[in-house]
């Protein structure tokens, strides 16, 4: 069974057409290689509210994995770990720990993420990924060798 995806791209520039979403695409491609069912990135600005309600959409539309990309770093605008907490209500610290270590194979800058990854309280896995090409290709590289498995347990499968 194909499980449904759902790619949020946070930015202000790309949500006001000031560039392109590098990044999401990138990020729908890995997901769809590996089996996710995906549309189109959703992009929505660096606002608390805007990234909780493209959130909270993509859970009620069926969503068993939410993967952001942007607004994880030390900027004025980077909100994304604050907005997804309150959603997150079983935190899967060590899966961020996975995506750092992999990103520190690349760049020292891996470590200045701020994402966060766990379950909502309607059991979809939702990460925060940097906002890089490089750092949502390793964060969703990551995701998809644990996501289905985390799924099923979620859903009462065995360990």
């Amino acid at each position: 069974m194909e499980l449904k995806a759902c790619v949020i791209t946070i930015s202000d520039r790309a949500s006001q057409g000031v560039y392109e979403d590098r990044s999401g695409p990138v990020a729908v491609q890995i997901l769809r290689e590996a089996g996710f069912s995906t549309g189109a990135p959703v992009v929505v600005p660096d606002s608390i509210e805007a990234i909780q309600r493209s959130i909270s959409e993509a859970v009620a539309d069926g969503a068993r994995l939410v993967l952001t990309t942007g607004g994880t770093g030390v900027g004025p605008r980077d909100f994304t770990p604050e907005a997804t907490a309150p959603l997150i209500k079983r935190e899967l610290s060590h899966l961020m720990s996975a995506i750092v270590s992999k990103g520190l194979q690349n760049t020292p800058h891996a470590l200045i993420t701020r994402g966060v990854a766990g379950l909502t309280k309607e059991g979809t896995l939702v990460v925060n990924a940097p906002g890089s090409t490089g750092g949502v290709r390793d964060a969703a590289e990551v995701v998809v060798t644990v996501a289905s498995h985390i799924l099923a347990q979620v859903d009462g499968g065995d360990h």
